[in-house]
């Protein structure tokens, strides 16, 4: 029996308990200039990608921010799906990767809101340097077979 794939790369590993978000992400959505018959192609998100460096002690209590601040971005419109990477080799690393709808979603719907503001005061003291953040957009994306 084949497994069923998932529509987002990040879908099978969610932190925990994230709420459901509002239902808006295009990942099913054809786009407007699709072209003619059987030229279908699917708008492309945005992937955030970030580099965290915790203050090494500290990792413990920046999951259990993160937990918190989690829900938060994922209540903001354009939010897809996010995964938090802890790395093998330097355990004070991470890596933040966030889809969004579009790039404004992150850059102007998240970054100048409030809620920002909270998210910030719960993770921003933990990351020393602060982490560069960069966005993305798919090239050629394979999704694993049964």
């Amino acid at each position: 029996m084949a497994r069923p794939r998932s529509r987002s790369i990040f879908a099978p590993r969610l932190t925990r308990d994230l709420p459901p978000n509002d239902g808006h992400c295009r990942s099913d959505r054809v786009a407007p200039n699709a072209g003619t018959a059987g030229q279908a192609k699917l708008e492309a998100m945005i992937l955030e990608h970030a580099v965290l460096e915790v203050l090494p002690g500290k990792e413990a209590e920046f999951e259990g921010a993160f937990d918190s601040a989690q829900r938060i971005i994922a209540a903001m419109p354009g939010f897809c799906s996010l995964r938090l990477e802890r790395c093998l080799e330097r355990p004070s690393r991470y890596v933040l990767l966030v889809e969004w709808e579009r790039l404004e979603d992150h850059t102007e719907g998240f970054r100048l809101s409030p809620e920002y503001d909270h998210w910030r005061a719960l993770l921003h003291h933990f990351c020393e340097p602060f982490p560069v953040v960069e966005h993305y957009h798919s090239i050629v994306r394979l999704d694993g077979g049964p």
